[in-house]
């Protein structure tokens, strides 16, 4: 049988076990759904998590060439009409957000769940700071300092977003000693 470290050459750090191909159907209910809420009026407040927004960075990292940077913005516009923001804020958000998660998805993936979040923090931090600047630059009102929680809150959700997203794919473990993986 194959030893720890034969294993670990075999499967990236971060994962326990192999997955199975991801049902696409799963895979778009998941980020409609993440529209959706995103869409449920609970006022306009800076601090509020982007779930879209962490929905649409997790399925980058995991399935870069079903969700690109294209569908990003798709779901940007429809968040800026959706909120009457300046068309494009979000849109150039989004595309970022995809783009960098497109670029580090195979570096990423290495890593367990906490260090995964603490390494797309900034990702979304500066998410954040491309749409404060264009609705600053647009003439709109500073929204305060909380605005700096919002990718505080969307890194700690990454791991939650993590373990149900990727919770239809895991394998049931196999005890066939023939077949390590």
């Amino acid at each position: 049988h194959a030893e720890p470290e034969d294993r670990a050459m075999i499967m990236p750090r971060g994962s326990d076990q192999l997955l199975l191909p991801v049902n696409p159907l799963f895979l778009w209910f998941t980020l409609l759904l993440a529209f959706v809420l995103n869409l449920v009026p609970l006022g306009r407040h800076p601090a509020l998590p982007d779930l879209l927004a962490v929905v649409l960075v997790f399925w980058n990292v995991h399935q870069p060439r079903r969700v690109g940077v294209g569908m990003a913005f798709v779901f940007g516009l429809l968040m800026d009409v959706h909120e009457g923001a300046l068309l494009g804020q979000h849109a150039l958000a989004y595309t970022l957000l995809s783009y960098v998660a497109i670029t580090i998805h195979r570096r990423l993936t290495w890593f367990g769940l906490p260090e995964q979040a603490a390494q797309i923090l900034p990702v979304f931090a500066a998410a954040h700071g491309v749409s404060l600047l264009v609705r600053l630059l647009a003439g709109d009102m500073f929204p305060g300092w909380s605005l700096l929680l919002a990718p505080l809150f969307e890194a700690a959700l990454w791991p939650v977003a993590a373990l149900l997203l990727l919770a239809p794919q895991r394998r049931a473990p196999d005890p066939d000693e023939n077949r390590p993986l």
